[in-house]
């Protein structure tokens, strides 16, 4: 009978070692959770809240206004071919004599006249937006309907861009979008 104990005390303790195994292989992938799920969380977290709070609007605004700049292939013959500069959105008030504030909400893009002219343009890309701003600014609705007064503020803003830029040459002003509100 003794014997019996003895051999049932040793299944018991060999039964307690079998149960504990798993125990313990579940509490190694508990610790794998929480050292890498949860920091793996927090930083997603962390960067929603950057994202809604407008901490990060600077950091994507200059990932998204990266300076995009297409190449139109060449023709039978040309040398060289034209290169488009997307300049950031630019948003003003208009004149206006009354009390409402009426603005315009513009996208434009530059056609240069060489793949080279991209770093002269950038480097002056102040004054280019300062110059368009200022010109913008005085602008009435009236100025803005039907197509002359497009071709007239395409004429404007070429000569400005062109004086900005020089000796550097644009060929010529794109409207991307362009509201009027």
């Amino acid at each position: 009978m003794a014997e019996d104990l003895e051999d049932d005390f040793e299944e018991g303790e060999a039964s307690e070692e079998i149960e504990s195994a798993p125990t313990r292989r579940g509490l190694g992938d508990k610790k794998k959770i929480i050292f890498i799920v949860l920091p793996l969380l927090l930083i997603v977290g962390a960067g929603a809240g950057a994202y809604f709070s407008g901490m990060a609007d600077p950091l994507l605004r200059a990932l998204k206004s990266e300076k995009k700049v297409e190449e139109v292939k060449p023709k039978d013959g040309q040398v060289q071919a034209a290169v488009f500069y997307d300049l950031p959105e630019i948003l003003v008030n208009l004149n206006s004599s009354g009390r409402k504030q009426n603005f315009l909400k513009i996208r434009i893009s530059l056609e240069l006249e060489s793949p080279l002219d991209v770093s002269k343009v950038e480097a002056v890309m102040p004054r280019i937006i300062d110059n368009f701003q200022v010109y913008l600014r005085e602008l009435r609705i009236e100025d803005l309907q039907g197509s002359a007064g497009m071709l007239r503020l395409r004429e404007e803003l070429l000569t400005r861009v062109n004086n900005a830029v020089k000796p550097a040459k644009i060929n010529d002003v794109l409207f991307k979008e362009m509201l009027v509100q």
